[in-house]
C-alpha cells in the first residue's frame, strides 16, 4: 500500500525510529533529569534528593515518557490531582511548581512552546495556611520551669538542644546538623555554611556567654564526634528532627510549641521586651533579603547589634530562670 502510494516503507520505518529516539531524548523525564543536574550545585544535597524522589514517585510514572512539548495542561492536572486525592495538598502544590520549572527550562531550549503548569494554580484545592505553634512570651516562665525540673526525663543532650534553640532561635535543622568545626569559640560566633541554610547564604550566629557554657558542657559529652548533637543510637549521624518535637510533647506542649516556634517567640519578645528594631531581629533570623545590596548592608551594619542583642536575650531568659530558682549560669544540675 505504501509503495502504491508512492512512499518508501524502509524510509518511513527509519523516520519513525528517529522520531521515537527524539521523543525519548525530549521526554519529560529526560528533560527533568537534565534540568535537575544543572541545578544541583545551587541546592543542598538533601533538597536535590528530595526533588528527584518527588518526580520519580509522582510524575514520571504518568507522563515521564511523553515528549515535554506535547504535555497539555489537562494532562498535567490529572497527575497533580492524583497527589491531591491522597490528601497531600502541599506536596501537590510543590510538585506543580517543580513541573513549572522544568517547562521553563524546556522552552528556551526549543523543547516546548508553553508552560503547561502556569495556568493550573487556580485548579488546585486551596490549602489551609497554618503557622508553627509557638508560645506567648507570658508562657516562658512556665516553660523554662518545666525544662529545668525535667519531669519529662529528657536526656541531657536533648535538654541542651532545646535550650540552644531558645537561646539562638535558629531553625531546628540548622541546630541538629551543626558540627563542631562551625563554632569559633574565640570570637564567640557560630558560622553556618550556605549549604545548610534555607536561603543558601552563610549565616553568623553570635554566641552569648550562656550558649558558650552549654556548648562546652556538650563538647565534654560529644566532642569526639563530628556532630554537636549526634544520634543517640548511631552517633555517626546527627540527632533526628523528631527528637525536639517529641521532647516538647513529653513536656506537655504538644500542639502548643514546636522547634520552629522559638523563632516566632524570640522575634516578638525581643522587639517588645528588649526594644530592638525589627531589622536587627529579622537579620538574625536569616530571612531572605530583598536584594543583594540589602543583604550586604545588613551583614555589615547589624552584626555588632546582633552580638549585643543575643547576650541581652540570654540574660533576659536567665532572669526568668532565676525567678524560678534555676539560674542558667550554673548548669551543674544537668546530668
Amino acid at each position: 500500500k505504501l509503495v502504491k502510494a508512492g512512499q518508501d516503507p524502509a524510509q518511513l520505518k527509519r523516520l519513525k525510529k528517529l522520531q521515537r529516539a527524539q521523543d525519548a531524548e525530549n521526554s519529560f523525564e529526560a528533560v527533568t533529569r537534565e534540568w535537575h543536574g544543572k541545578r544541583l550545585d545551587t541546592w543542598s544535597k538533601n533538597y536535590g534528593v528530595e526533588v528527584l524522589h518527588r518526580m520519580e514517585t509522582d510524575v514520571f510514572p504518568h507522563i515521564g515518557f511523553r515528549p515535554v512539548g506535547q504535555i497539555t495542561p489537562p494532562e498535567l492536572l490529572q497527575v497533580i490531582k492524583k497527589i491531591e486525592n491522597r490528601g497531600a495538598l502541599e506536596a501537590a502544590r510543590r510538585t506543580l511548581q517543580l513541573c513549572g520549572q522544568v517547562f521553563k527550562y524546556a522552552i528556551p531550549h526549543g523543547l516546548a512552546e508553553r508552560n503547561s503548569a502556569a495556568d493550573l494554580s487556580g485548579a488546585l484545592t486551596p490549602r489551609k495556611i497554618t503557622h508553627f505553634a509557638a508560645l506567648d512570651s507570658k508562657e516562658l516562665p512556665a516553660f523554662i520551669k518545666a525544662l529545668e525540673s525535667n519531669e519529662a526525663r529528657l536526656y541531657a543532650s536533648t535538654r541542651r538542644a532545646v535550650k540552644l534553640l531558645m537561646l539562638t532561635f535558629v531553625r531546628t535543622s540548622e541546630l541538629i546538623g551543626a558540627s563542631w568545626d562551625e563554632f569559633d569559640f574565640e570570637n564567640k560566633q557560630w558560622n553556618i555554611p550556605a549549604e545548610r541554610m534555607k536561603m543558601r547564604q552563610p549565616h553568623i550566629v553570635p554566641l552569648s556567654d550562656q550558649v558558650i557554657a552549654l556548648l562546652e558542657e556538650q563538647k565534654e559529652l560529644t566532642g569526639r564526634w563530628k556532630w554537636v548533637f549526634p544520634n543517640q543510637v548511631r552517633p555517626i549521624k546527627c540527632m533526628s528532627n523528631n527528637t525536639i518535637l517529641k521532647a516538647l510533647e513529653r513536656m506537655g506542649y504538644k500542639g502548643r510549641m514546636t522547634g520552629h516556634g522559638f523563632r516566632a517567640l524570640a522575634m516578638s519578645t525581643i522587639k517588645e521586651s528588649l526594644g530592638y528594631r525589627h531589622e536587627v531581629v529579622d537579620r538574625q533570623l536569616a530571612h531572605a533579603q530583598r536584594n543583594g545590596v540589602d543583604a550586604a548592608y545588613d551583614r555589615a551594619k547589624f552584626l555588632e547589634d546582633r552580638h549585643k542583642m543575643m547576650q541581652e536575650w540570654a540574660n533576659y531568659l536567665d532572669g526568668i530562670a532565676s525567678e524560678g530558682k534555676a539560674v542558667w549560669a550554673r548548669f551543674g544540675g544537668i546530668r
